[in-house]
């Protein structure tokens, strides 16, 4: 059985050194971001969302454990938005280790973060996945999650054109 515990100093400096670089290529990825901007633009939005760090009001980072294993087998985080139609916790990361997936830790992360978040006062569990992640968004949409916006982007060929007049 998964167990949320939350993360420690060492750990979260751990989960920073890890998450922050692998969110700015992300980024890159996706075309958003520039490969020279991409880290100081990733640690930014860090800085802006845990300002405090593990003592940021709302925000909820946890180490995902399973005691059998005697190790952490991933993360979670995520953080309560208040609004006037209730409270969403919004995961901003989850990930379950390489040598642990396709073993159900994920599907019972959720359920752990369900109760928590429940508990917590949320109503409702919000994400945001990149589209070319389409292993989490079938997860996703197995727990029940459903679609509420969709960005799309399509690249430009380099054939100059004349602009419409």
């Amino acid at each position: 059985m998964l167990h949320l515990h939350p993360m420690d100093d060492g750990t979260f400096a751990q989960f920073l050194a890890h998450t922050v670089p692998q969110y700015a290529a992300e980024k890159v990825r996706n075309g958003q971001w520039s490969p020279d901007e991409a880290q100081d633009r990733a640690e930014a939005e860090y800085q802006q969302l845990l300002p405090q760090g593990l003592n940021t009001p709302d925000q909820f980072l946890f180490s995902l454990l399973d005691p059998s294993v005697g190790a952490p087998v991933g993360v979670l985080w995520y953080g309560l938005q208040h609004r006037t139609n209730g409270t969403a916790a919004f995961i901003y990361e989850i990930e379950v280790f390489g040598a642990y997936r396709r073993r159900g830790y994920a599907t019972q992360a959720f359920a752990a973060l369900e109760t928590d978040a429940a508990a917590r006062g949320a109503t409702s569990l919000q994400l945001h996945v990149f589209g070319h992640n389409t292993g989490a968004r079938a997860l996703y949409e197995r727990l029940g999650f459903q679609v509420t916006n969709v960005n799309m982007k399509k690249e430009l060929t380099d054939t100059a054109q004349t602009p419409a007049s």
